[in-house]
């Protein structure tokens, strides 16, 4: 009889490991990356889930249905747990000087552009909403994980996490689209006052400036075989 994966990753097998980490690791990383707004900062926290799953092994239920929801509920402590600690180291990590930005291909860069735009315009809306909140919309809604899996992940009730999520919907939406606006620069007041404002057309491309040339031309001509 075959052993499930929960039994031996619970046994401590580290075979195992490395299969619930190649089969897994991709998804933790996309659930920080969409709590954390930070590309850098979701490697971290890729491995500190791991290291806490390690640590929490012993904790995993018997059964044959999928670790992801303990994983992401994993990932989604280390995530809040981070940004505490970011926030208590906030004035010295400003004082160092940002990283180097990692070079794209020439066909992803638009691409890119865009996504980070949207990624950073979730993420400041996410930040305006409750932590509860922003949690549960982030497994519900970009992991997929239904209320009860997720309610399990976070260990709250079904009822909370049905709630949070209504609110968290009605919110979003509009934020996002708001934030949206001002990383792109279409809602703030400067852009919106430039293109109040027209551009004077160039020399020349007045309307009726050809007209105007024109007959200034066949003047000029009548004047001359006037005066021979």
């Amino acid at each position: 009889m075959e052993i499930s994966l929960r039994a031996r990753v619970r046994a401590g097998d580290p075979d195992a490991f490395r299969q619930l980490f190649d089969e897994h690791a991709s998804v933790v990383h996309r659930h920080a990356v969409r709590m954390t707004g930070n590309w850098v900062m979701a490697d971290d926290i890729v491995s500190l889930t791991f290291l806490e799953a390690w640590r929490l092994r012993e904790r995993v239920l018997p059964g044959d249905d999928s670790l992801r929801p303990w994983l992401l509920g994993i990932a989604t402590n280390v995530a809040r747990n981070t940004a505490r600690a970011a926030r208590r180291h906030q004035a010295a990590l400003s004082k160092v000087p940002p990283p180097d930005p990692v070079p794209d291909f020439a066909d992803e860069v638009t691409q890119r552009m865009a996504d980070t735009a949207e990624l950073a315009a979730a993420q400041k809306a996410l930040s305006r909403m409750r932590r509860g909140e922003r949690e549960v919309f982030t497994l519900c809604v970009w992991e997929g994980l239904d209320a009860a899996t997720a309610a399990e992940a976070l260990g709250v009730a079904v009822g909370t996490v049905r709630a949070r999520l209504s609110r968290a919907r009605k919110r979003l939406r509009k934020l996002t689209e708001l934030e949206l606006e001002l990383e792109l620069g279409d809602g703030t007041e400067g852009g919106t006052r430039q293109s109040r404002v027209q551009r004077p057309a160039a020399v020349g491309q007045l309307p009726g400036s050809h007209q105007q040339a024109a007959r200034s031309t066949q003047e000029q001509k009548r004047t001359q075989e006037k005066k021979r």
